[in-house]
């Protein structure tokens, strides 16, 4: 068991007052936290979003992607609902790290696609891991997922560590002009749907 519950607490956001659980990945010391809001270990399935990090996106408000618009489109919709869950994951720039990420963004600057980067630095197109999920999940009480994405990868893998994705809920937001290339990137090369007309 790599994953260690270590407290929760409120988080007050201008959507919600959500409570905040912080875990640690012994194994590599990364510190991971999960959003709640509402009784999520009922049995019933859970609105959620598994969320990797992304400071460019998420606190420096980046045009490049389109993670900053996702991870408050999330939060949002989880308040309305009043349940859910989001899993904020420490895994910056799809497993390669901040400093990596900004190598990517150069060689993007000079044509190439964020997956060809990637694999310029000797990367794969997405390292994330997703295992990290079940233990927090489980701590939780969560069994099954209402969740909230465009990548069939990421259900995929949920749905190989043992969860029950109930339902796939396409996330659709922050599409401008900068983002264009790297949003077509990530349906023609990753999968992503990214389109209201495929399949759900």
């Amino acid at each position: 068991m790599s994953i260690r519950f270590v407290e929760s607490s409120k988080l007050p956001t201008e959507w919600a007052v959500f409570d905040m659980h912080g875990f640690e990945d012994i194994e590599n010391d990364k510190e991971h936290v999960v959003l709640t809001l509402g009784d999520v270990a009922d049995g019933e399935p859970v609105l959620a979003r598994v969320h990797s990090e992304c400071l460019t996106g998420d606190a420096l408000f980046s045009m490049r992607c389109d993670c900053g618009s996702q991870l408050q489109a999330a939060l949002q919709k989880i308040a309305e609902e009043g349940r859910g869950a989001l899993l904020y994951l420490r895994q910056e720039g799809r497993g390669i790290g901040l400093l990596n990420k900004i190598k990517a963004y150069k060689l993007q600057d000079a044509g190439a696609d964020t997956v060809e980067a990637n694999e310029q630095l000797g990367f794969g197109a997405d390292m994330r891991n997703y295992s990290i999920c079940t233990e927090m999940l489980r701590h939780l009480g969560i069994k099954s997922l209402r969740l909230m994405t465009n990548n069939p990868r990421k259900v995929k893998a949920l749905t190989e560590q043992g969860l029950t994705i109930a339902e796939r809920i396409p996330l659709k937001t922050g599409h401008n002009p900068h983002n264009a290339h790297y949003l077509a990137t990530k349906a023609g090369k990753l999968g992503h749907l990214m389109h209201d007309d495929e399949e759900q």
